[in-house]
């Protein structure tokens, strides 16, 4: 059986923290006397009432201690609770005045939630702030709940290899949900603080507050929403570009690394040889799309450098920004941006993607192996990060690689199959496994929208979104029969 209270009260409490953060678009509306805060006010009192009237269910009758979450209560919390989540934050989409329907509006809102960027809207430049900033909202509020999910909840599952960054004193699943708190509440101060510095930098650097404020949200979350269709392309800024630069490389570093730094280890990022690999790769794949640029006459010295490192960094940590429009590089800047889609940054992080440490934990399974064919007779062991590497969590890695490409195939495969041009479904299942946002060609890539899709691609690729985003498993289990059997 499982435990239904301590689940609804979860659900509860994130609902009314979703209905709460519905009053900022309500009061921008209100100052710009545009009539959609009314679809704000509506939004928020239903999600109120069903998230107050969810955490009245959840709470245990006095006197019976505290129900505590076992690990397949865990899986049906995680995948529920974005579900629902989305399901609410799609409501002013639909009642505002941008004449979406609701595929449209979940579509939106989970893109949102998932960080993952891509719209189905156009116009953005033309749109009320009300609408603008819940995009922005939700990014943000996404971001902060997959860092605590990837740090606080997978490793307790095992969740693709998750296992090897399991937190202090996280060893008895039993605590899921004391620990899920404390870890929220510092990160939750490290994540406001890195916005507000980040907001601050984008205004100073000439965006208007409004502008700071909302990109900052989704720059920090590795989100890539953005107030312009245009993208930061709309304001055509060095300064601007490198600030977007290192807010979303922060955004795509290990929280909990950064929490050590605040306790006296300033020098345990450089230490941690995921967060090196991280930055070999972004170099690499610069130096090398800048030289493209030169040799094939895209564009010239330092314009060739700042593009390539803007958009090499916003692909890689899965934001989605775009200062050009790269598909024109030509195609090996198609088949370089086309694999740099599934990378991802750190685990812990807000960015997604496969993720650095498991292509690190692949390249060390292969290694190892070679080294068997070599001597069959000798005694390997595959160290990590300084420590030795567990079976069980090279299995996981393993197990969750050849299921994300599994995944994207199939999700490919159905985009092809409602009739999209091949560049457009493979670009469609990578974006959104991957949760970058734009994809290639001329429809979805960085100059696009999704709008144009048919409604069942978008319920798929939302599908994608929510697969990705919760690392595979967590999702996938929940159709496995024997899981509801216990």
């Amino acid at each position: 059986m499982f435990h239904i209270r301590p689940i609804a009260l979860v659900v509860g409490t994130m609902l009314t923290t979703l209905g709460l953060a519905m009053i900022l678009p309500i009061l921008l509306d209100l100052a710009a006397d545009n009539h959609d805060w009314q679809a704000f006010f509506a939004s928020a009192a239903l999600t109120l009432f069903v998230g107050i009237a969810l955490i009245f269910v959840g709470r245990e009758p006095e006197g019976n201690g505290r129900t505590e979450l076992n690990i397949r209560d865990a899986f049906l919390l995680t995948t529920a609770s974005w579900v629902v989540m989305a399901v609410f934050a799609a409501l002013p989409f639909i009642l505002a005045d941008i004449e979406l329907n609701y595929t449209d509006a979940f579509f939106e809102a989970m893109s949102g939630l998932t960080t993952t960027g891509s719209t189905v809207i156009s116009g953005l430049d033309r749109m009320p702030p009300g609408i603008l900033m819940w995009r922005a909202l939700l990014q943000w509020l996404g971001g902060i709940g997959i860092i605590v999910t990837a740090v606080a909840v997978l490793p307790m599952l095992q969740i693709g290899g998750m296992q090897l960054f399991r937190a202090e004193s996280s060893d008895a699943s039993e605590k899921l949900l004391p620990r899920a708190a404390q870890i929220a509440t510092v990160i939750g101060s490290l994540y406001m603080l890195l916005s507000v510095v980040c907001a601050l930098a984008y205004y100073l650097a000439g965006m208007t507050a409004f502008e700071a404020v909302a990109h900052a949200m989704t720059t920090i979350a590795t989100g890539g929403f953005s107030t312009s269709d245009s993208s930061i392309a709309y304001f055509d800024s060095a300064a601007i570009d490198t600030i977007a630069i290192i807010f979303m490389i922060i955004g795509s570093l290990p929280f909990l690394l950064y929490w050590r730094m605040v306790r006296g280890e300033p020098f345990c990022l450089l230490r941690d040889s995921q967060v090196r690999a991280f930055f070999g790769l972004i170099t690499v794949a610069i130096i090398m799309l800048t030289l493209y640029q030169w040799m094939g006459g895209y564009n010239e010295n330092t314009t060739a450098f700042r593009y390539a490192a803007f958009n090499v960094i916003s692909i890689i940590t899965g934001t989605g920004y775009a200062t050009t429009d790269y598909v024109l590089w030509g195609s090996f800047g198609i088949t370089a941006f086309f694999f740099l889609m599934f990378t991802g940054g750190c685990a812990g992080s807000t960015s997604c993607g496969v993720k650095i440490f498991r292509l690190q934990v692949l390249y060390l399974s292969a290694m190892t192996q070679i080294k068997r064919v070599m001597l069959p007779h000798g005694v390997f062991h595959t160290r990590y990060n300084g420590r030795p590497l567990p079976d069980e969590a090279a299995s996981s890695v393993k197990s969750f690689f050849f299921l994300f490409v599994l995944s994207f195939g199939m999700v490919a495969l159905i985009m092809a199959f409602l009739g999209l041009d091949y560049i457009t479904a493979i670009s469609a299942a990578a974006t959104a496994i991957a949760n970058v946002g734009p994809g290639l060609g001329p429809i979805i890539g960085p100059v696009g929208n999704f709008g144009s899709l048919p409604d069942m691609a978008k319920w798929v690729l939302s599908g994608a979104m929510l697969l990705g985003r919760l690392e595979l498993f967590t999702v996938l289990v929940l159709f496995l029969p024997r899981f509801w059997r216990g």
